[in-house]
């Protein structure tokens, strides 16, 4: 007969190896500050400087308007139906950024030193960059320990978009296994975790009820034997 002890025991032993994974990782997440992770203290103070634009030049009905300093100029970006498109404050398009530019940014805006760039134009599965727009600037830098974190830039705005370092990569590597989406560590409603999810309520629901029949039965041996 299969009974709730056994229902417990196999349904806990087939979930053991995830439930050791999310306490891991969750152990690993709380000892580990997001704005460290990304890289949050390793970008200077940003000083809002004052800026007029003659609005008129870059909207219609649907666009949005988005303000970036690159270097020592203003850099508009306006997203709209047709895309995203990059203009100076005279409503002329802006080129690419110079790698030596992309450069004198990482210089202004952080405490890194550039060494390497790279333009990255196609999309790579699980990378570093998912989920930003392309293209993308790479540019491998030092922090002052020495420690390589690459950063990775809008090679037209000049917006530092992301910045990735060992630490991330770690937080990144654990947070796959804690979603259950070893690839692209994105989709948190995957249909894996959600069953997981359920079979480990299940088991905490099974050993609940195991421990009250249990102090049930005990209590009644005890009153049988006064």
């Amino acid at each position: 007969m299969f009974t709730i002890k056994k229902f417990h025991k196999y349904l806990s032993l087939f979930i053991s190896i995830q439930l050791l994974l999310w306490t891991i990782s969750g152990i690993f997440f709380s000892f580990n500050k997001i704005e460290e992770v990304r890289g949050e203290h390793l970008k200077k103070p940003e000083i809002q400087e004052p800026f007029s634009v003659n609005e008129a030049k870059f909207t219609s009905d649907s666009a949005t308007l988005t303000y970036h300093k690159r270097l020592s100029d203003l850099v508009v970006e306006v997203k709209s139906s047709n895309g995203i498109k990059y203009f100076d404050q005279k409503g002329n398009l802006v080129n690419k950024l110079s790698f030596d530019d992309a450069k004198n940014i990482i210089i202004q805006r952080t405490y890194l030193s550039p060494t390497k760039i790279l333009e990255i134009t196609e999309p790579e599965e699980g990378s570093e960059f998912r989920g930003r727009s392309l293209p993308l600037y790479r540019v491998k830098s030092l922090s002052e320990e020495g420690k390589v974190i690459n950063v990775y830039l809008n090679p037209y705005s000049g917006k530092i978009e992301a910045l990735r370092s060992n630490q991330w990569r770690a937080w990144d590597f654990f947070w796959g296994l804690h979603i259950m989406d070893w690839d692209q560590r994105e989709d948190f409603s995957n249909t894996l975790l959600r069953i997981f999810s359920i079979l480990a309520l299940f088991s905490a629901l099974s050993g609940i009820v195991l421990f009250f029949r249990m102090r049930y039965k005990s209590s009644k041996k005890t009153d049988s034997s006064v």
